[in-house]
């Protein structure tokens, strides 16, 4: 991700969690049972640490976030690893990493290898501004303390959410399709996939798979 890219810019209840909507902002409320503390990161990484031609996982994700805590143990992205800890992440599967690649390298590139690490070598800068950037990317996907369902979140709809990096982003159903945007109008709203919906339920960490990469710029 070069520096240009700063200019690129299933059920209401699970495990007892509530969504309530405070002044615009989807919020969980206590637990009433216990939930599982599966990790996402050990969800991406059940398949192993490896590529496909799957346009519909998220090893382009996976493999980034491994060399960030590779290089940074204690990035923020460590959050992803810790399964006792609230998470609701909206990921970006290799096909959105593909359209991303596309806006970033000026060019279609269809290997998953080649294509995370282009992605990373696009960063640009030294060791640590690629760590940086790269992790700021990945940290606008990741909403921490809350663990919220598809259902949850279009309960709320329309409604905003914070990111780990801060910023917003807004959740909407448009044509009955769930959405997340974040805040530069010019970027395609990423839509939620169905089939792709409460990745990891019924532990603290969530996630959903999303159709486009969000900017935090």
């Amino acid at each position: 991700m070069h520096l240009r890219l700063t200019s690129v810019a299933t059920a209401l209840l699970v495990g007892g969690t509530t969504l309530v909507a405070t002044t615009g902002t989807a919020q969980a409320a206590p637990d009433q049972q216990q939930l599982g503390t599966r990790s996402l990161a050990d969800v991406l990484a059940a398949d192993g640490h490896g590529f496909d031609k799957n346009p519909r996982d998220f090893d382009v994700f996976d493999a980034i976030l491994a060399r960030i805590l590779a290089a940074r143990p204690d990035s923020r992205l460590a959050i992803l690893t810790q399964g006792e800890r609230r998470v609701t992440a909206f990921l970006p599967t290799d096909g959105a990493f593909r359209r991303f690649g596309v806006a970033v390298t000026d060019h279609r590139i269809a290997s998953e290898r080649r294509l995370a690490a282009a992605l990373w070598d696009s960063a640009g800068g030294t060791r640590r501004e690629r760590v940086e950037l790269t992790s700021k990317f990945l940290l606008f996907h990741v909403v921490r303390g809350q663990t919220l369902t598809r259902a949850q979140l279009r309960a709320a709809a329309p409604t905003e959410l914070t990111p780990m990096p801060g910023g917003v982003i807004r959740v909407r159903i448009r044509d009955g399709q769930l959405f997340v945007l974040d805040r530069e109008p010019a970027s395609p709203p990423a839509r939620t996939i169905p089939a792709l919906r409460n990745i990891n339920e019924g532990n603290r960490q969530i996630a959903h798979g999303i159709d486009q990469v969000m900017s935090p710029f």
